[in-house]
């Protein structure tokens, strides 16, 4: 008997089968810097601020190279004079470029400015997590110390300091930032007492590590978002403190210039020559108006409890 063929087997799907599994995925982490960055990078105004930030910086330290004029280069013949084509922002009594000396000038504020809030960074970081670690009738006695020093008026403080150590650019920035440092201890207490009994200190310990490198290397990096937020908030502060003692004449000196002496020597002389207080005043504003955005921006950045988009 002839066989016949038998079609192809096909196997029968199975309804009870399993049905096939999705490759995971797996959403990638973000850390609290990339997080922060990117909460900066939509705010509008601290952006704009930070852009505003660079281009004074870089006009101010490129201007040896901007301005044809020599800060400190007289022309009596040619006196105070308004804005013209030769001289962009005029001339003041002296004959000297306004521009060019805006421009030094904004250079010694922005160096004043950054050089005093690293030393009061220095300072006030190391005491204020000192401080707090060691804790008990040590910490008790710093902090007395800060009070102490907290009362004293600090522009008298500085006026003194700058009087017995000399008017020297470089004693200014010890002066300004050997008062500044007060609030960053206290700042940087508060937060070294909040982290200090956590779960990676006290596995720090039990491996043995020593105060020194605990603090440097566990607590104090894990501090930096609120110091980095206070530090741009201190760069205005002491660029107003500065301005206020070059008002006084106990800032930088002659033929040196700031925009706080320029705005000293632009104010005596607003009534006949305006441009001389508009210039410098109107840059030292932006300026400020900047790092106050950016600080802004910085501390609601890096604020833990923001909302993540």
């Amino acid at each position: 008997m002839e066989a016949t063929p038998t079609p192809a087997s096909h196997p029968e799907p199975n309804p009870k089968a399993a049905p096939e599994m999705a490759p995971i995925q797996f959403e990638e982490g973000s850390s609290l810097w990339k997080d922060a960055w990117r909460r900066l990078r939509k705010n509008r105004m601290a952006v704009v601020g930070a852009i505003i930030l660079a281009i004074l910086g870089t006009l101010c330290s490129l201007s040896p190279w901007i301005s044809p004029y020599e800060y400190d280069a007289t022309n009596l013949a040619l006196g105070a004079s308004p804005p013209s084509g030769d001289h962009w922002m005029g001339t003041d009594n002296l004959g000297r470029d306004l521009l060019t000396r805006c421009l030094y000038g904004g250079g010694i504020s922005l160096l004043v400015g950054i050089s005093a809030t690293a030393v009061s960074l220095t300072i006030g970081v190391i005491y204020g997590a000192t401080s707090a670690y060691i804790g008990g009738k040590v910490d008790s006695f710093m902090m007395r110390v800060v009070d102490i020093l907290y009362a004293l008026p600090f522009t008298i403080f500085v006026i003194l300091l700058t009087v017995m150590f000399g008017r020297h650019i470089v004693l200014l920035f010890v002066a300004i930032g050997a008062v500044e440092w007060l609030t960053m201890a206290r700042i940087v207490r508060s937060q070294t007492m909040s982290i200090k009994r956590m779960e990676f200190i006290e596995a720090a310990l039990s491996l043995g590590l020593s105060k020194r490198r605990i603090l440097l290397r566990h607590i104090i990096p894990n501090i930096l978002g609120p110091i980095i937020v206070y530090a741009t908030l201190t760069v205005p502060m002491v660029m107003l403190l500065e301005a206020f003692l070059s008002f006084l004449g106990l800032g930088v000196q002659p033929p040196m210039s700031s925009w706080g002496s320029l705005i000293k020597d632009g104010a005596e002389k607003m009534e006949e020559y305006p441009w001389l207080l508009l210039f410098p005043g109107g840059l030292f504003a932006m300026t400020l108006i900047s790092l106050n955005f950016l600080g802004d921006g910085l501390r609601d950045a890096m604020d833990p409890r923001a909302s993540k988009d």
